[in-house]
């Protein structure tokens, strides 16, 4: 069985500095990575590179990030036929990494809002959909009903935050959210699992404790950590099975350094968690 990801992509412009700015500071940086991104299309090649079978819908532009965003959905092997094209930009972010591997970061959605959704197709193999408030409410709730219409799983990454129908919250299974966002759905009506960066997870009125590890970034720990969970259910595992696989492979992510990170594979997130429980 397969998953299927509907959601954005950007080509993130990463900066190294020594901290973030403040107000009318101007801060020298390190150093400068243009990084594949977006939720969707994080979450999809991050469930790909683990080994899952993974179908992604979205859209980018006519732009050489656009390019870049294309060879990247390539390379991770998985089925992009679904990937619309857009005669204007392609969605960017700009992110600023400081040295203790804490990021801020400002998104501009361009070829994201205008994702046709009559042109997406749940492919017949799917048993889950992964969706993210990165592209337009219309989109994720017509997706939705299309997926329940086949009887498939429906996950909502509630993030950035906004407010949700109560008609589309209806249609999801499963809210995944980090601890700012977890206080904006306090009682969302379906089960809610909040990430608590490096402290753990909640989820079904139970804990699981983190790992700790020598932090490079930050950045993109939630997307590795809902792919690695979605590949983990796809293969066979329930959610509370998954977590631990889950929240290897987000621990293993930052502390990675970022021309790196396209070499985590399952094994190594095997590898990780069995040295984590010899300690």
């Amino acid at each position: 069985m397969s998953l299927f990801v509907v959601g954005a992509l950007h080509l993130d412009v990463v900066l190294r500095a020594p901290h973030l700015p403040v107000l009318d500071e101007t801060v020298t940086g390190r150093s400068v990575d243009y990084v594949f991104g977006g939720k969707g299309g994080n979450q999809a090649v991050a469930a790909a590179r683990l080994g899952a079978e993974v179908s992604f819908a979205g859209r980018a532009g006519a732009d050489s990030f656009g390019d870049m965003i294309r060879a990247e959905l390539k390379n991770a092997g998985l089925d992009h036929r679904q990937l619309q094209s857009d005669a204007g930009p392609s969605g960017m972010s700009g992110a600023i990494v400081d040295d203790q591997g804490e990021y801020g970061a400002v998104i501009v959605s361009a070829a994201n809002l205008n994702i046709d959704a009559d042109a997406i197709i749940v492919p017949e193999s799917t048993q889950l959909v992964v969706l993210q408030n990165e592209i337009p409410q219309a989109v994720n709730t017509a997706v939705a009903q299309k997926a329940k219409a086949l009887g498939v799983q429906v996950w909502l990454n509630a993030a950035p935050v906004r407010a949700l129908p109560d008609a589309f919250v209806s249609l999801i299974d499963l809210i995944i959210v980090n601890r700012v966002e977890a206080a904006a759905y306090p009682s969302p009506g379906v089960p809610l699992l909040e990430t608590l960066g490096a402290d753990g997870v909640r989820y079904d009125r139970q804990f699981y404790p983190g790992h700790s590890v020598d932090v490079v970034s930050t950045h993109g720990a939630g997307d590795m950590f809902v792919g690695a969970l979605a590949s983990c259910v796809v293969s066979g595992a329930d959610v509370a099975q998954a977590i631990s696989f889950a929240q290897a492979a987000a621990a293993l992510h930052i502390a990675t350094p970022l021309h790196a990170r396209a070499d985590i594979t399952a094994r190594k997130v095997e590898d990780f968690l069995a040295a984590q429980r010899s300690r």
